[in-house]
C-alpha cells in the first residue's frame, strides 16, 4: 500500500443512461482542483474518473433506443461524458469504464477471492424492486401511486411502480463488519467527512448491517460471477471496484501499492455506499480502506435538487459557452461551501463573474500590466526602499499561501479561494492607496513608483500561481504576460511567492471579457459582448431525459 506520500483522488463513476449535467461537472471540477493543487505542490498525484456501464437500467435504456448496451455506452461516453472533461478543463490521469477488460477480469478476481475466503453464500430474496434505482425497496421507501398508477406501490424517488421480484442470489457477509466499521470510524474521525455525513453513516451502521445481495440472474448485462455464469455481479459491487482495478489491482501490483488508498469525492447521497459497503469489501479482501470519503452537498436549482425530470437539469456547456470554463470552475468552487448544499442561479453567476473575476482579478491584472508597459516600457522595475504598505503586501502573500494550502488539505476548496481573494483585495487596495499614476507625474518619486509596481507585479504573479488549479486558462495567459519562467504548473504552489520572471511584461487581453445583459426566455440572462441571443443560456432547460445521477441504494438481505 502507499506510504501516504501519493495523492490518489477519484470521482464517482457516472451512469451512462443519459448525458451529464452541472451536478456531475461540479464533482469533476472539485476533484480536478484538488488534483491540480497537489500536482503543483510536487505530490505524486493520480486522478481517476470514468463511467458505470452495467446494470438493468442501462440494459433497458439501450433496448428502448434500439441498440445493444455496449453500443449505447460507447455512444454516450464518446459524445457526452468524455467531451465533458474538455468542456470544463479536467486534467484526469485515467478514465475507467466498467466495460473495460482490465476492470471486468479483476472484478471476477476480487469476487473469487472473497468466495474462497467464505464471505459469499447463496440465499433467496424477494422484494419490491425499482429498476430506476437498481435496488430492492423497503416499505418505507414506497408511496401509494396516483393517476395512472393508482392502486400500485411506486418508488418515492422515481414515482414509478416497483416490480415484485424473487431471486436466488449470492450474498456478501456484510453483517460481519458492523463492529470493524464502527471501530474504523472511531479510530479515524476524518475517514468520513463532512461531519454531517459522518454522523449519518455512523448512526446507520450502529443499527446493525445486513448481508448484501451481490448478484442478479434476471438479466445478463454485467460482469459474470466467475464460478456461476448464470449470475451477473450486482452493479454497485461491480462499480465500487473500479477504484482499485484502475489503480492496478490484480494486474500491476507495484502500481497499486504506490497509489492505494484513495480519497473519494462523491455526492452525499452515495456516501453510504463508499463509507460502508466499500470498506467492508476491502476489509474482507485484506486490503487497506480508502484514505477518506468526502460526501459533498447537492446543487440546488430553484430550491430543489438538480433533476431533469423537474426541468432543472442544466448542461455544463450552457454555462461555458457564455462564461467560459474558468468562470464555471471558479463560480462553483467559490460560491458553494464544499460539503454543503448550494444554490445555483444565473443572476448569482453573472454577478460574481463581473464583480470578482472581471473587476476584481481581471482588472487588477490589466492595470498592473498596463502601468508597467506605460511607465517602464514593459521592463519590470527594480524596487527601491520598502515602506509599510509594501511589506504588508508581502506578508499577506505568504499568509494566504499557507492558509490556502491548509484549506486544501481539509478539502475546503471554498476556504482556499477565500484566502487567495484576500490577496486580490489587498493588491487592489494597495494600488488605490499608492496611486502609481500620480507617482509617475513626479520625477522625484521615481524610486517609489518602481517599488510600487514591482510589488504589484510580484503579488500578481503569486496570484497567478495560486489560482492556476482553479482557473487554468486565464492564469496561463497571465503567466505569459508576466514573463513567467517555465510552465506555471511547474511552480511549487506551497512557495508560490518565489516565482521567477524573465524581467519583462507583455500585452494582456482582458482575462474575463465584459458581459452584456440581454433578455432570455426566463428573464434576464447574460452573454459576452457581441454574442447572439440564440446562444443565451436558459436557467431550467432540460438536457435529455432522466439525469445520469449517482446510483441509488443497493439491495440487502432481510
Amino acid at each position: 500500500m502507499s506510504d501516504g506520500s501519493s495523492f490518489y483522488i477519484t470521482t464517482p463513476i457516472f451512469y451512462v443512461n443519459d448525458v451529464p449535467h452541472i451536478g456531475h461537472a461540479y464533482t469533476e471540477v472539485a476533484s480536478d482542483v484538488l488534483a491540480r493543487w497537489h500536482r503543483q505542490a510536487g505530490d505524486p498525484t493520480w486522478f481517476l474518473t470514468g463511467t458505470d456501464e452495467h446494470g438493468q437500467k442501462i440494459l433497458r435504456t439501450a433496448t428502448a433506443n434500439g441498440v445493444s448496451p455496449k453500443e449505447w455506452a460507447d455512444r454516450l461516453v464518446e459524445t457526452a461524458w468524455q467531451p465533458l472533461l474538455k468542456t470544463i478543463d479536467i486534467s484526469n490521469d485515467d478514465f475507467i469504464r466498467t466495460t473495460d477488460a482490465r476492470h471486468e477480469v479483476n472484478v471476477q478476481l476480487f469476487l473469487q477471492r472473497l468466495f474462497d475466503a467464505g464471505y459469499i453464500y447463496t440465499g433467496d430474496y424477494e422484494g419490491a424492486y425499482c429498476v430506476g434505482c437498481e435496488e430492492y425497496k423497503q416499505p418505507g421507501d414506497l408511496l401509494d401511486g396516483t393517476g395512472p398508477y393508482e392502486g400500485q406501490q411506486v418508488c418515492a424517488i422515481h414515482s414509478i411502480p416497483v416490480e415484485l421480484l424473487q431471486e436466488r442470489n449470492y450474498f456478501f457477509r456484510m453483517s460481519d463488519f458492523t463492529q470493524p466499521l464502527l471501530d474504523l470510524y472511531e479510530s479515524n474521525p476524518d475517514f468520513i467527512q463532512p461531519e454531517s455525513v459522518r454522523n449519518e453513516i455512523v448512526a446507520f451502521v450502529k443499527r446493525g448491517l445486513t448481508d448484501l445481495s451481490i448478484s442478479r440472474q434476471t438479466f445478463d448485462w454485467g460482469v459474470k460471477v466467475p464460478w456461476d455464469d448464470s449470475h451477473v455481479v450486482y452493479v454497485w459491487f461491480d462499480a465500487l471496484l473500479n477504484y482499485i482495478t484502475a489503480a492496478g489491482y490484480g494486474s500491476d501490483e507495484e502500481k497499486f501499492a504506490s497509489l492505494w488508498p484513495a480519497t473519494h469525492i462523491v455526492g452525499k447521497d452515495i456516501a453510504r455506499f463508499h463509507a460502508v459497503i466499500w470498506p467492508a469489501m476491502l476489509l474482507a479482501a485484506g486490503l487497506a480502506v480508502p484514505k477518506q470519503v468526502f460526501g459533498h452537498g447537492w446543487l440546488l436549482v430553484g430550491g430543489e435538487k438538480m433533476s431533469k425530470s423537474k426541468l432543472t437539469g442544466i448542461a455544463p456547456n450552457q454555462i461555458t459557452d457564455t462564461f467560459g470554463s474558468d468562470a464555471f470552475r471558479y463560480y462553483f468552487m467559490s460560491a458553494i461551501n464544499f460539503g454543503q448544499d448550494g444554490s445555483f442561479s444565473w443572476e448569482d453567476l453573472s454577478a460574481r463573474y463581473q464583480a470578482e473575476l472581471a473587476n476584481g482579478f481581471g482588472n487588477l491584472a490589466s492595470r498592473v500590466i498596463a502601468m508597467v508597459t506605460r511607465y517602464f516600457d514593459g521592463d519590470i522595475p527594480n524596487p527601491g526602499i520598502s515602506e509599510g504598505a509594501d511589506e504588508r503586501v508581502r506578508t499577506v502573500e505568504r499568509r494566504v499561501v499557507d492558509e490556502a494550502d491548509a484549506a486544501i488539505e481539509r478539502l475546503a476548496i471554498h476556504e482556499a479561494l477565500s484566502a487567495i481573494w484576500e490577496l486580490v483585495d489587498e493588491l487592489n487596495g494597495y494600488i488605490t492607496s499608492q496611486e502609481p499614476w500620480a507617482l509617475a507625474k513626479k520625477p522625484e518619486l521615481a524610486d517609489r513608483l518602481q517599488t510600487v509596481l514591482f510589488t504589484a507585479v510580484r503579488g500578481l504573479g503569486t496570484l497567478a500561481v495560486l489560482l492556476s488549479p482553479v482557473i487554468p486558462e486565464a492564469t496561463a495567459k497571465l503567466w505569459q504576460s508576466l514573463g513567467g519562467v517555465g510552465e506555471i504548473t511547474a511552480v511549487p504552489i506551497r512557495t508560490a511567492y518565489h516565482w521567477e520572471t524573465d524581467g519583462k511584461v507583455w500585452p494582456l487581453e482582458p482575462l474575463f471579457p465584459r458581459i452584456e445583459n440581454i433578455e432570455g426566455a426566463d428573464g434576464p440572462a447574460t452573454a459576452p459582448a457581441g454574442a447572439s441571443v440564440a446562444a443565451t443560456p436558459v436557467a431550467v432547460t432540460p438536457v435529455a431525459a432522466t439525469p445520469a445521477a449517482a446510483k441509488p441504494a443497493p439491495a440487502t438481505a432481510p
